[in-house]
């Protein structure tokens, strides 16, 4: 079996975590853990008043946006289960195209890439002649769609937008977007994106945080508007690397900013700004810290995909940093899947053939 394909019907789970780690309040610009209200007052009620939380009824309010977070991602699995069987009976796509993935859709300079990477003499060196290394630490860019697919697809995501199908948020800090899976692109777009183009990149620059056994991935659009979302706050991802997409349309401003892996204490980290180019993606660590800046005029779509190798994720859980603790999820889950027991101190061979 061709190892770059993965396992067929592996089955992927979640970590006990995502219903108590990493609850973005918004407001606060603030990520928080809750396991009961006395551990969250003693961990974050002086934080809080600092950030300006400073009545009973301001901090009950935050108590009563917690347990409807913490709830909204217990129903997931099910919410996101009927949104999608509503979505592909009802909604009617308006670029049916744009949902299989041809390589008339990527850009030549992209394929030259990939090409160069699939290549037995193919070195991380050899791979920067071709791809931009830029000044923030293992973040390149490099080009990956045409002109004419951005466009296409925007559309078909605006119809989308525009229609009465139900709609789910891509993740706690983008209030304005589409999960990909649920729309319908995972099996004809960014599964063969991930595996046949992007695998053999990352295999070269992630070798050692899992690029080169990328086996599964969670994928979605966010969008930033005036009167919408305009930037997002410094974070890392849920991924073991991600690509950011910028598909369009006129914006001004929104850059993108980097600092350090997020073991690194933030006032430690020095950012670096970097260019959002339309067609152009951008490669990182998902562990690498990052936001975007204030778009101030116009409208941006972000196509986001955090890409995951359950080999690396199966010894620590990025978001809790512990052993992860397996619950059922629905489809890629967030990517962890069950390991015998001879294998859970040495990792399993994984390398592109």
């Amino acid at each position: 079996m061709d190892s770059t394909k993965g396992v067929v019907g592996q089955k992927f789970y979640s970590c006990a975590c995502f219903c108590t780690d990493n609850i973005y309040l918004g407001e606060y610009k603030l990520h928080v853990k809750f396991i009961s209200e006395l551990q969250f007052r003693k961990d974050y009620q002086a934080v809080l008043r600092n950030h300006g939380c400073t009545t009973n009824q301001h901090f009950e309010d935050i108590l009563k946006k917690i347990e409807a977070e913490i709830q909204r991602r217990r129903q997931l699995g099910v919410k996101s289960a009927e949104r999608t069987a509503f979505i592909s009976e009802f909604y009617k796509p308006l670029h049916r195209h744009v949902y299989v993935l041809q390589e008339s859709y990527l850009a030549p300079e992209f394929l030259q890439i990939v090409n160069y990477s699939r290549s037995k003499h193919a070195t991380v060196e050899g791979l920067h002649s071709f791809i931009q290394p830029l000044a923030a630490e293992r973040v390149y860019r490099l080009p990956v769609f045409t002109k004419q697919f951005c466009t296409d697809l925007i559309e078909e995501l605006e119809n989308f937008e525009q229609s009465d199908s139900p709609k789910g948020r891509p993740n706690t800090m983008n209030n304005y977007g589409i999960l990909l899976n649920e729309l319908g692109f995972d099996e004809g777009l960014i599964t063969p994106l991930r595996v046949d183009y992007l695998r053999p990149i990352t295999a070269l620059l992630y070798p050692d945080c899992g690029g080169d056994c990328l086996d599964s991935h969670k994928a979605f659009v966010v969008k930033y508007a005036l009167g919408e979302d305009l930037d997002l706050s410094y974070h890392y991802d849920n991924a073991e690397v991600t690509l950011n997409v910028s598909l369009g349309q006129e914006f001004t401003e929104g850059n993108l900013y980097f600092g350090n892996m997020k073991e690194v204490p933030i006032h430690e980290s020095e950012c670096v700004e970097v260019e959002h180019r339309v067609t152009e993606g951008l490669l990182h660590r998902g562990q690498q810290l990052h936001g975007a800046l204030p778009i101030t005029a116009g409208q941006r779509w972000n196509l986001i995909v955090w890409m995951r190798s359950s080999e690396e994720r199966n010894k620590l859980c990025p978001m809790c940093n512990k052993q992860p603790e397996l619950v059922e999820g629905e489809g890629s889950a967030d990517g962890f899947t069950k390991v015998p027991p001879s294998q859970n101190s040495t990792s399993t061979p994984c390398a592109l053939t």
